[in-house]
C-alpha cells in the first residue's frame, strides 16, 4: 500500500534567542520542516493550507520562567508545548538549548537527534496527544519511535 504525502507543509515560525542553536544544528529551519512533515505523514494527519506552529528556541532561564508561569514548576525543562485548539494555528513550542545539550550528552546522542525527538514530542502535544496515563505515554512513545525511524534516528527509549 502506498501513502502519498500531501506536499503542503506546516508553516514553522522561528524565534531563535540563543546562538548555540545554530551552532549545534546548522540549517535548523530546514531540518525542522523534515521532522514536522514526518510527524504528519506517520500520523496520517491532514495538513490544512495555512497551518502554523511557532517555535521559540531559547535557554534554561527563559524556559524556567515559562514553566513556572504556565505549569507551576520552578525549574527548566527541555520542551514546552502550548496547544491552541485552533485548526490553523496549532500552537507554540518552546525549547531550551542548555537542557537539550545536557540531556544529549547524558544519553550519548547527538544534539540534532535529540532536538528531532523533542520537536516531534512537541508536535504530538499540539495535535492532542498526552502522556498523563501509562496508555497515553505508550501511545506517544510508539509514534515518536515510528516518526524518528522514518528520519533514520534510533529509538530514544532503548538503553
Amino acid at each position: 500500500m502506498f501513502f502519498f504525502f500531501n506536499r503542503k507543509k506546516v508553516n514553522l515560525s522561528f524565534i531563535i534567542k540563543n546562538k548555540k542553536w545554530k551552532k549545534h544544528i546548522p540549517n535548523i529551519e530546514k531540518f525542522s520542516d523534515k521532522v514536522v512533515a514526518e510527524c504528519f505523514k506517520v500520523l496520517h494527519h491532514p495538513i490544512v493550507r495555512g497551518m502554523e506552529v511557532n517555535v521559540m528556541l531559547t535557554n534554561d532561564k527563559e524556559v524556567q520562567q515559562f514553566n513556572r508561569e504556565y505549569r507551576g514548576k520552578d525549574k527548566p525543562t527541555n520542551v514546552l508545548s502550548f496547544e491552541t485548539g485552533d485548526e490553523l494555528l496549532l500552537g507554540d513550542i518552546v525549547m531550551s538549548i542548555d537542557t537539550l545539550i545536557r540531556e544529549a550528552k547524558e544519553q550519548n546522542i547527538t544534539v540534532k537527534n535529540h532536538y528531532a525527538h523533542l520537536l516531534c514530542h512537541g508536535i504530538l502535544h499540539l495535535l492532542g496527544f498526552d502522556h498523563l496515563t501509562d496508555d497515553e505515554a505508550n501511545e506517544m512513545e510508539f509514534f515518536e519511535i515510528k516518526i524518528l525511524r522514518g528520519l533514520k534516528i534510533a529509538n530514544p527509549y532503548e538503553e
